[in-house]
């Protein structure tokens, strides 16, 4: 296990996991549609699920311009605000709509979940 974690490889491409993720929130715009589940929570969970990936692909961009410790000051402070938005946006959500709340939560975490394990796969599936 040590020697799996210690071995450097190459940063993957972000675009197979954004992609399965997108697959995944076109995949359960029918099951809200054919539960009868509210569209609006659907809805407001994919906008934030680009939201937060557009705010991830301007904070890389701008940490790459930067030097060393500017570079991960940028990825921190992204890292927090991303956080900080989604959470601030489904808490006052929660407050006047608690069942979009919910749907809006699960589908966001739905896509970021399997977002995160494709990128897990193809940064353990290469070789070292």
């Amino acid at each position: 296990m040590k020697a799996l974690a210690s071995t450097p490889r190459p940063v993957p491409g972000r675009l197979l996991p954004a992609a399965g993720a997108a697959l995944v929130l076109l995949l359960a715009l029918p099951i809200f549609l054919i539960a009868g589940w509210p569209l609006a929570g659907w809805a407001l969970g994919a906008v934030l699920w680009v939201a937060v990936e557009a705010i991830g692909l301007l904070v890389t961009r701008a940490a790459a311009a930067g030097g060393r410790l500017a570079s991960s000051g940028v990825l921190a402070f992204g890292l927090f605000f991303k956080t900080v938005g989604v959470l601030v946006v489904l808490v006052a959500v929660a407050v006047s709509d608690p069942h979009l709340a919910v749907a809006a939560t699960l589908v966001y975490a739905l896509a970021y979940t399997f977002q995160l394990g494709l990128s897990l796969l193809t940064y353990f599936g290469t070789p070292r």
